[in-house]
């Protein structure tokens, strides 16, 4: 038996009638009782919480159910924000294993590599894992590192949620619970998990090796000063992309040195965080090594719209086709970014069709570069099931 997805979004307040109409519609579709269900829903949602995911759990026949709040809700070809609803994927994965794993604040701050393999168990050979986490339990980057230590070179993707206007009303559900800090699915055969992790950079001047950093200084690059650099990639560029340059220069740290001619894709995007043009240093939002290649890489509308529809149509190339889609996209994308609305769903649609798909707007995207994991901003972190 194939495998099988089915998705609606629904953009209306909370009724029985919605719910209910979208699971059985959905279930109907699938044709089977799914494997999983995943559920974004906007933060008004969250006194009818446990409503919503019995009506989930009864009218779609769902024996695992995993999700949470959401600022702004995708769906198949549209994204949906500042508007009251709800996001629902059925996923029928015959012959795969799926290993939901549930933690709380303490567990997410204080386990090592150890800890997390002990706590995993069986599903410790996972060929990909799915996070979902409250940004205001859990401190990502620390747990991820801890993570995929224990797990190296697995690919985990998924994203921090977002809720209301205040920013605090986030949650994470599991089956028909709350639960305090995140939920990591783990896929095991069956079903093949292809990442797209677009930043939305393009690299501008020139790649030389870092030849001087200290934590996260770079004090040289190319045996010149990091300032000086800088300066050079910002004057590569034409009149137009300089007018737009302002606060949208970062650094691009490179995943793999053995590469002849990096491009768009082979870089880790972090901050500018400070430079000093009288000692030529430059500080970074990451701890760069001697040795590593650095880009200086330009963030805006046009850059992020032709490296997504690249990834996505690199994955089409390689023979890449998925029945299903899930998409976490930072808060800083959207109409603000593109100047329009449904931009990075239309782009999954404009290449693989309209598969049926389910996200939400993140407080932080993670995604892998490379063979690693990493915690982002302002990216498209998708997932194509294959």
């Amino acid at each position: 038996m194939p495998n099988a997805a089915a998705s609606r979004l629904v953009l209306e307040a909370y009724s029985e009638a919605a719910v209910i109409s979208a699971a059985r519609e959905c279930l109907q579709q699938l044709g089977r009782n799914p494997s999983i269900v995943l559920a974004f829903v906007t933060a008004d949602y969250r006194p009818h919480l446990a409503d919503f995911l019995e009506l989930v759990q009864l009218h779609a026949h769902a024996t695992l159910i995993v999700g949470g709040s959401a600022s702004g809700l995708i769906g198949t070809g549209v994204e949906a924000e500042d508007k009251s609803g709800f996001s629902l994927q059925l996923l029928s994965l015959p012959d795969t294993r799926l290993c939901p794993i549930t933690f709380n604040e303490e567990q997410s701050d204080d386990f090592t590599e150890a800890d997390w393999k002990a706590a995993v168990g069986r599903a410790e050979d996972s060929d990909a894992w799915l996070f979902l986490g409250n940004p205001l339990k859990v401190a990502a980057e620390p747990w991820l590192n801890a993570w995929s230590a224990a797990f190296p070179g697995v690919p985990t993707f998924g994203g921090l949620l977002s809720g209301g206007e205040r920013g605090d009303d986030v949650f994470v559900f599991h089956n028909r619970s709350e639960i305090d800090a995140g939920v990591v699915v783990g896929f095991k055969g069956g079903v093949k998990v292809h990442t797209v992790v677009s930043q939305g950079c393009r690299p501008i001047g020139e790649p030389h090796a870092i030849t001087g950093a200290t934590d996260n200084v770079v004090k040289s690059i190319g045996s010149l000063p990091a300032y000086d650099r800088l300066n050079e990639s910002f004057e590569s560029l034409s009149a137009e992309d300089k007018a737009r340059a302002a606060g949208n220069i970062f650094a691009g740290l490179a995943v793999n040195e053995y590469v002849d001619d990096f491009k768009t894709g082979d870089f880790l995007i972090r901050n500018l965080v400070n430079y000093d043009p009288d000692s030529g240093a430059v500080a970074l939002a990451a701890y760069p090594r001697v040795g590593q290649t650095l880009q200086f890489q330009l963030r805006d509308r046009h850059s992020a719209d032709e490296e997504l529809k690249h990834l996505l149509a690199q994955k089409a190339k390689e023979g890449v086709r998925p029945f299903a889609s899930l998409a976490f996209l930072c808060g800083g994308r959207g109409e603000g970014l593109f100047g329009k609305l449904s931009h990075d769903a239309e782009a999954i649609t404009q290449q693989f069709g309209g598969l049926p798909s389910v996200g939400l707007f993140c407080n932080g995207e993670i995604g892998p570069v490379g063979k690693a994991n990493f915690v982002h901003g302002y990216t498209a972190v998708i997932g194509l099931l294959e």
